[in-house]
């Protein structure tokens, strides 16, 4: 997995700017949780998509950037959570046991 560090707000201007030619994820990831690890594990264990950049959150280092995409996508914040976000707005989320690098290859696909 080639995870980009997301550890500024700045970056999610360049992020939605990037979305709309290329699909972009955010995994937000608790150090501490270990249904965060499993998540993280399973997405590490499957071949990532050539058509998407994923990036990696550190809830615990990063949290008022976490709650700040949570505002700024008018989502729930969760943890874990990915988050797939086409033409600069979040078509996609998904936290828990239900992160599955299939169904994010799918919604990738998606138009």
């Amino acid at each position: 997995m080639n995870w980009i560090d997301l550890t500024c707000a700045d970056q999610l201007t360049d992020i939605k700017e990037i979305s709309k030619t290329r699909p972009q994820v955010i995994f937000k990831h608790s150090t501490r949780c270990s249904i965060s690890s499993m998540a993280k594990y399973r997405l590490e264990s499957s071949s990532q998509p050539e058509s998407g950049d994923f990036y990696f959150l550190d809830l615990l280092k990063y949290r008022p950037l976490s709650n700040f995409i949570a505002a700024d996508f008018n989502i729930e914040h969760a943890s874990p959570q990915i988050l797939l976000i086409k033409n600069s707005i979040c078509v996609y989320e998904e936290s828990h046991g239900g992160i599955q690098m299939d169904e994010i290859v799918e919604q990738i696909a998606l138009t």
